[in-house]
């Protein structure tokens, strides 16, 4: 695939998927005329496969492609774990929430729980949690989409800022034009493109090694002098209790919550119904395994090829090493980006990030405008279908230009910990929330409060002490180090805690509905006069026997 129109090709395929999913988006905003269609693309829009689909490509991001394909090229085993929780999560929640999470007019978590629970004053607990989970997402996939063009395009650094206002620009169109329908076309379109790159990549690094699974990891373990550490789990975090204890809290952090990240259950509200839901597990699901099996290859085929001392010492986090291998498969006389392979595999990347921050933004804007702005007592109630979708296109701007002006600011500053953050927040509290009011009959609004106010401060305390901020790295601040919390993710600490307190919030609450039913009827004094008796239509005293000839036989 050697050729020196390698950067040409990038341009053109950069275009043409700019180009074609502008064009979905624009054709799916004709439709959208009320807010059914724009949040949820209309009950008709997806079947089982165009939703499945869907789900995959809102599943699919940055950290799926470049996260895990380091994590596997530096840590082996440990990184294959990740690749095989990122596939049990999705379809952890498409096979238990998939069904109960299905709702006409629901739009957002907020929405779902004010339903169920009946009490709308849970939408500011779930609006707050819901951008705490989703703005470091969102800051992570726009920077990736702005390191991705300066790489595609050959620039220099100093284009970083505009290549992610250009990003920024784009999801604003992707979101604010097309809603959930033109989100989901692009989403399917990614998939596609996904899909397709990483099957070339693997299927190249395969064919050096004999098509043989087996060669490739002995020869990644040979190539990166971890001996056998490399084959067992424990290689990311160390040998240690305290690594080991790291390795079981991430691993439980990334199945629960990956599950119930916001702008994943926005995608299981429109199911229209169960037979549709079951149907749309195997289209969700199937393409995500088959690219953590590519991005499985492509880890093994980096280390490989390039060695785990030289992928590390590109980035500490391994985040490069998906376009290190492209350059090691197709060496070309100028660079990587001359490369045919390179054009395609940055592409796929660059598609992905640009697709997730597009679902993701939507979700934000749906979070503020549907549960911040709406208010406990009306949740959005009695609004207009315009003045409802022109109020979520000016969140959708908001956020963009929030976010792009935080992206710009931060860069790739603790990529991974702002990752931790969103993931832990989704596990301790989204999970805990969702899996209550599904499930748990007598939860109520108080739960919800108790695991939102409670757990997000024990969270923000345990992160910020641990060697994710500082000591490590791959820390936010690498040369200080002030951690006293040993963990680097606090999920094995804050997943419980989160879980115990919906419990005890609504012990609470059914203790204070007790109190109140007694207060409101009170035993009569002793020795104060009796109540007068009143009897209903047919003849019996209120809270009585049947008044005497009042039966009817």
């Amino acid at each position: 695939m050697t050729g020196g129109d390698g950067q040409s090709l990038a341009v053109v395929v950069f275009l043409g998927f700019v180009a074609v999913s502008l064009l979905l988006c624009g054709l799916a905003a004709a439709d959208v005329d009320d807010a059914e269609h724009f949040y949820a693309g209309g009950s008709a829009a997806f079947g089982p496969v165009g939703g499945g689909l869907a789900i995959a490509g809102d599943y699919i991001s940055a950290a799926t492609l470049l996260s895990t394909t380091g994590a596997v090229a530096l840590d082996g085993a440990d990184g294959m774990l990740f690749a095989a929780a990122t596939v049990l999560s999705l379809y952890l929640v498409m096979r238990i929430a998939g069904e109960p999470l299905r709702g006409a007019g629901v739009f957002t978590l907020g929405d779902l729980l004010a339903e169920r629970l009946r009490d709308p004053s849970v939408r500011r607990a779930l609006g707050v949690a819901s951008l705490v989970v989703l703005t470091p997402l969102l800051l992570v996939q726009l920077t990736t989409t702005g390191r991705i063009m300066v790489a595609m395009f050959g620039l220099t650094d100093g284009a970083l800022i505009g290549c992610t206002v250009t990003g920024g620009a784009l999801m604003i169109c992707y979101a604010a034009f097309g809603g959930m329908r033109g989100v989901g076309h692009v989403q399917i379109l990614k998939v596609g493109v996904a899909l397709v790159a990483l099957l070339i990549l693997a299927g190249i690094i395969l064919g050096r090694y004999g098509w043989s699974p087996v060669a490739l990891f002995e020869a990644a373990r040979d190539r990166s002098k971890a001996g056998d550490a490399y084959a067992w789990p424990g290689l990311h975090f160390g040998p240690s209790p305290a690594g080991r204890l790291d390795l079981i809290g991430f691993q439980a952090t990334l199945v629960i919550g990956a599950a119930c990240l916001p702008h994943i259950t926005m995608r299981l509200h429109p199911l229209r119904d169960a037979r549709t839901a079951r149907r749309a597990i195997g289209w969700a699901v199937g393409p995500v395994a088959l690219v953590c099996a590519g991005v499985v290859v492509a880890g093994l085929g980096a280390c490989a090829l390039i060695g785990r001392d030289a992928i590390r010492a590109a980035d500490p986090g391994g985040a490069t090493a998906l376009l290190m291998v492209t350059g090691a498969l197709d060496p070309v006389a100028g660079g990587a980006r001359h490369s045919m392979l390179f054009a395609i595999v940055a592409c796929a990347v660059f598609a992905t990030t640009l697709a997730a921050v597009a679902g993701i933004t939507l979700a934000a804007a749906s979070s503020i405008v549907r549960d911040l702005r709406a208010g406990p007592a009306t949740g959005g109630a009695n609004r207009s279908a315009a003045g409802e979708i022109r109020r979520a296109r000016v969140g959708i701007v908001l956020v963009g230009v929030a976010t792009v002006a935080l992206a710009a600011v931060l860069g790739d500053r603790g990529r991974l910990t702002m990752i931790s953050l969103s993931f832990t927040v989704a596990a301790s509290v989204l999970a805990p929330i969702l899996l209550y009011t599904l499930f748990l009959p007598g939860f109520s609004a108080t739960g919800v409060r108790w695991t939102v106010h409670g757990t997000l401060p024990l969270i923000v305390v345990l992160l910020g002490g641990s060697p994710a901020v500082t000591g490590s790295p791959i820390a936010v601040f690498p040369g200080h180090d002030l951690h006293w919390f040993p963990l680097q993710t606090p999920g094995l600490i804050t997943i419980p805690v989160g879980f115990l307190l919906g419990l005890v919030g609504r012990t609470r609450a059914g203790a204070t509905r007790r109190h109140a039913s007694r207060d409101a009827a009170p035993w009569p004094a002793p020795g104060a006069p009796p109540r007068p008796r009143s009897t209903d239509p047919v003849g019996r005293a209120q809270g009585g026997r049947p008044e005497r000839g009042s039966e009817r036989f």
